[in-house]
C-alpha cells in the first residue's frame, strides 16, 4: 500500500500522533472499559474515513496514531472521539459518573498532537535539490525570454 492516500483533486498523508488522557488521570482505561475504547475508537476512526495505524490505551492515557483526510481537522476528530466514548462509557459504567470520579466530564481537556511523516532532514534535502533543479532548469533557459518578441 503506498503511503500516500488519492482523493480526485489531492494526494496527501496526513499521519498525527494524538495523545490524550481520562480527567485528572485516573488509572479506568482497565479491563471492559479499556476493550470499550479501543473498539469505539476504531469504529469512530473508521466512520470518519480515517485510518487509524496504531492504538495502544494504557491506564491512564491513550496513544493513537492515525491518518486523517484533510477535510477532516484534528480537533474535530477529537471532539468526536471524546464525545462519543464519554457518552457511551457513562452508559455502559454507570459508577464512572460516581466519586472520586467525574460528573459527566470522562476526558481531560487537553490532548497532545504531532505530525508523523517525513524527517526535517530529509524535508530540507527535498527542498534544497528542488532549489538545485530549478537552478539548471533557469540557466538552460537563459536565452529564452518569453517577453522578447513583445520588446523589439
Amino acid at each position: 500500500m503506498s503511503k500516500y492516500k488519492k482523493q480526485p483533486h489531492a494526494v496527501w498523508t496526513c499521519d498525527y500522533h494524538i495523545v490524550w488522557t481520562p480527567k485528572d488521570r485516573f488509572r479506568v482505561l482497565t479491563g471492559l472499559v479499556k476493550d470499550l475504547v479501543e473498539r469505539d475508537i476504531q469504529l469512530l476512526s473508521k466512520w470518519k474515513g480515517c485510518e487509524m495505524i496504531e492504538l495502544t490505551v494504557q491506564s491512564d492515557h491513550v496513544h493513537l496514531v492515525i491518518s486523517i483526510r484533510p477535510k477532516v481537522s484534528v480537533w474535530e476528530l477529537m471532539g468526536i472521539l471524546n464525545g462519543k466514548l464519554a457518552i457511551k462509557l457513562f452508559k455502559s459504567y454507570p459508577q464512572l459518573k460516581k466519586k472520586p470520579y467525574w460528573g459527566n466530564h470522562f476526558w481531560a481537556r487537553g490532548y497532545f498532537v504531532n505530525t508523523v511523516g517525513l524527517n526535517e532532514d530529509h524535508i530540507r534535502r527535498y527542498v534544497t535539490y528542488q532549489e538545485t533543479e530549478d537552478r539548471k532548469e533557469e540557466s538552460q533557459n537563459e536565452g529564452f525570454d518569453l517577453f522578447e518578441s513583445l520588446h523589439e
